[in-house]
């Protein structure tokens, strides 16, 4: 594969989610985009990236974007979020008006660790309350791993990585080898395909928005674009969580840190009352 049959590449995977491939990530197509080879019957990646040259290619372009996304992911990752999320939720399931939702975003929710820890949290601070409506938006990118995290259903090896055996006995049913995430807790959470490219306007306001470990991925006009983009969607006393590398300094003023608070940001009072 020659350098202008990996930049087509890399161009598609820009276009489409943000990602930015560098020369030296070049062993990432060798590794994942084999089994695309296989599918769309291509001999090698320079006659995929000739096909995609050649013409637009909706089907062939996702699963290209698909085999290139990174999904880590594991319950409670990092800690430091959902330990300010425990604390925050009691003020925002108080300060919620006669009918309001309490709502939650995941954003690049992977495979649904992430969005089900918000719930188990939720679940606990709710303490059997009915009086509170809540709402847990989960979204990604890719369609294949969205269909995997709707199932509610993880692996021991899975359950292992970061919960605590109180939450699986309490949150879990077991399923074979398996563990299936409870039916009162996966009906809080809403799964949904989106690009944090695309317009999110249609989404509404969040109380708390989750986008971690991913501006890691995107270079600096596409990390501010992104930003300002959940600012929009942020409810002025609201706070998004950000990865443990990642930072909102120098590319937008529309977010500041909260003090004490790793990772944790909130919408700056200016731009809130501009």
């Amino acid at each position: 594969m020659n350098n202008e049959e990996f930049a087509e590449i890399a161009g598609v995977v820009r276009r489409r989610s943000g990602i930015v491939l560098t020369s030296d990530k070049a062993y990432l197509l060798e590794t994942r985009l084999g089994p695309i080879l296989s599918r769309f019957k291509l001999p090698s990646l320079s006659a995929l990236g000739q096909k995609l040259r050649q013409r637009p290619d909706e089907v062939l372009e996702r699963a290209v974007v698909e085999a290139l996304t990174t999904h880590e992911s594991s319950f409670f990752r990092d800690g430091k979020p959902f330990e300010h999320l425990a604390k925050l939720l009691p003020r925002l399931i108080s300060g919620r008006s006669p009918g309001a939702p309490l709502r939650i975003w995941s954003a690049a929710c992977s495979t649904g660790q992430e969005p089900f820890s918000i719930a188990m949290l939720v679940a606990d601070a709710l303490a059997g309350r009915t009086d509170c409506r809540v709402e847990i938006l989960a979204t990604d990118i890719s369609a294949e791993i969205l269909q995997r995290a709707r199932q509610g259903v993880f692996t021991q090896f899975e359950v292992q990585r970061g919960l605590p055996i109180r939450s699986l006995v309490k949150h879990f049913r077991q399923d074979g080898a398996k563990w299936r995430i409870a039916p009162e807790l996966g009906a809080m959470v809403r799964f949904e395909e989106r690009n944090l490219l695309n317009d999110l306007s249609s989404l509404g306001r969040f109380d708390t928005i989750f986008c971690r470990n991913v501006l890691i991925y995107f270079d600096a006009p596409t990390k501010t674009r992104v930003l300002e983009a959940l600012a929009r969607r942020l409810s002025p006393d609201g706070v998004l969580y950000l990865g443990g590398a990642e930072t909102v300094l120098g590319l937008t003023d529309r977010l500041v840190p909260i003090p004490g608070e790793r990772g944790a940001y909130g919408v700056s009072a200016q731009k809130a009352a501009a």
